[in-house]
């Protein structure tokens, strides 16, 4: 397939995508961008050659760089092998921390804890209003939040305000596994 035929393709389906995501229609799009609603469907069909000007002002409207219109689009699915997950160490390189959340999502965070037997950690305080749900998987943490302290053992889940200063230290007789999830807004109970 020539080159341009498949950009012309990736544009149509790219430019669709996005206005679907917005929930915008073809009409309400040709509004924004100020471009008439032909020349819209015609670009969205994979058969339009449209100019740079219609480009900027399409971009413009949804809000994305040129480049987003025109590459490949992206598989909603992403595997990523163990090599591929961030991973940082801390303790004094005696924890790891695996990002379990490829996409940066303000406040939000999901991590997959390995601790050695006797290591610590401190945590930092996340964002004002915070809840942070650490689940041993295996082994025993204690977390220490705001001077309280907490044993959490093997399946056990500790909930606690993430905006509060905490650490963590393997107190068990073996390496620990756990998950901790940081939610960026206190939850209401229904």
């Amino acid at each position: 397939m020539d080159e341009c035929v498949k950009v012309s393709l990736y544009l149509a389906d790219n430019i669709i995508d996005l206005r679907k995501k917005k929930g915008l229609s073809q009409d309400q799009l040709s509004r924004l961008a100020e471009i008439p609603r032909s020349t819209l469907t015609h670009i969205e069909s994979g058969s339009g050659n449209p100019s740079l000007q219609n480009l900027v002002k399409i971009s413009a409207a949804l809000q994305v760089g040129i480049e987003e219109l025109l590459s490949r689009p992206r598989n909603e699915c992403e595997l990523l092998s163990l090599d591929l997950i961030p991973m940082v160490q801390r303790g004094q390189g005696k924890v790891r921390i695996f990002k379990l959340l490829p996409d940066k999502i303000k406040g939000l965070d999901v991590d997959r804890m390995e601790m050695e037997r006797g290591s610590t950690m401190g945590g930092h305080p996340h964002l004002s209003g915070a809840k942070e749900y650490l689940t041993v998987i295996h082994g025993e943490v204690t977390v220490v939040v705001a001077g309280d302290r907490y044993v959490v053992k093997d399946g056990s889940m500790l909930a606690f305000p993430g905006d509060q200063p905490h650490s963590y230290r393997c107190t068990g007789n073996s390496k620990a596994l756990a998950i901790s999830i940081v939610v960026p807004v206190t939850l209401g109970v229904d």
